[in-house]
């Protein structure tokens, strides 16, 4: 696809944070920084009207630039957070007009990404039915009560189905617009918006939403410190064992603490940061994938094509092809 044109359909009330983690990735011009230019449109049914926002700061108001006749042609639609009440359940039923246009928007080849609650949203068009998709784990009951049809994935940070992409609360909406940057205009282009952002340029979407993280202790043992020095030790060998020794845990210790601070475990965190680094060196570099498997910590060219082809769906070949720097 395409990513040039992004229409944000707002709905009443606006929550602000999902309004502008959205204007904050395509609404802001960075060509002075290498990044392509969006054309970004807000969006609603009716934009003579400014909508109320999700605040108890009384009169702040969102005003859209367009009609839902500006969804019309935009490569991306993304819905922010749609109202729910306190017991999880939509405040006001799905204007049709609004259904109509989004399923226009499907028909035309759009890729719809819902922030949070927008799942109750997008799930409402029918589009969802038999997909997977996430939300915010304190309402995931309720869509799946709401959409027998959808497969709801509570634990998840977003969930890729193509032209279908559905995030978690509030900053997971930041990790599913990078994770479609990247994958539609390649990781130096979202490395640079999230560097301007300075928020992590990718977490991966299987990771947990929510993590049990301990109260740190006096004696410092977060794991911070030594995820940073893995990140710029990837080229090298690492065990469980030997990650526990320099973190000074026993491995069960450590295996536990990993998962309760990471999201996910040691092996999994390390095999996505090497093929994020894989990526980029495809991008920026004319090494061979021999060399680039060296650089990123895998064994061979062969373990770097497994694992790159279950992430990315492709082999390294074919996406250096496509995201290469020219010039």
């Amino acid at each position: 696809m395409t990513l040039t044109t992004v229409g944000l359909l707002a709905t009443e009330p606006v929550s602000l944070f999902e309004f502008s983690v959205v204007a904050e990735i395509f609404g802001i011009d960075r060509t002075d920084d290498g990044c392509p230019p969006f054309e970004f449109r807000v969006c609603a049914a009716d934009p003579s009207r400014p909508l109320a926002t999700k605040t108890t700061a009384p009169g702040l108001t969102i005003t859209a630039t367009h009609d839902l006749t500006g969804l019309a042609g935009c490569d991306l639609v993304v819905l922010g957070a749609s109202p729910i009440e306190p017991d999880g359940s939509p405040i006001r039923p799905v204007p049709a007009e609004i259904t109509d246009a989004l399923l226009a928007c499907a028909d035309a080849g759009a890729t719809l990404l819902s922030v949070c609650t927008g799942a109750f949203l997008l799930a409402s068009t029918g589009l969802l039915d038999g997909r997977t998709c996430a939300t915010h784990w304190m309402y995931a009951d309720e869509l799946g009560r709401r959409h027998p049809h959808v497969i709801v994935d509570a634990d998840s940070l977003y969930v890729d189905e193509g032209r279908l992409i559905t995030s978690a609360g509030t900053a997971a909406g930041i990790d599913a617009c990078l994770h479609l940057v990247r994958r539609e205009l390649g990781t130096a282009v979202a490395t640079r918006i999230a560097r301007r952002m300075v928020v992590p340029p990718h977490r991966d979407g299987g990771q947990q939403q929510y993590v049990d993280r301990p109260v740190p202790t006096p004696s410092g043992d977060s794991l911070a410190g030594l995820v940073d020095w893995l990140s710029d030790h990837l080229d090298e060998p690492h065990t469980a064992a030997s990650l526990a020794r320099r973190a000074m845990m026993s491995e069960r210790t450590f295996a536990r603490r990993f998962l309760a601070e990471v999201g996910t475990t040691p092996h999994q965190w390390l095999v996505r940061q090497r093929v994020l680094a894989a990526r980029e060196l495809l991008e920026q570099s004319d090494l061979a994938v021999e060399q680039v498997a060296a650089r990123v910590g895998f064994a061979s060219a062969v373990v770097l094509r497994d694992h790159f082809r279950r992430q990315v769906g492709v082999a390294p070949s074919t996406y250096r092809s496509r995201f290469a720097a020219v010039g």
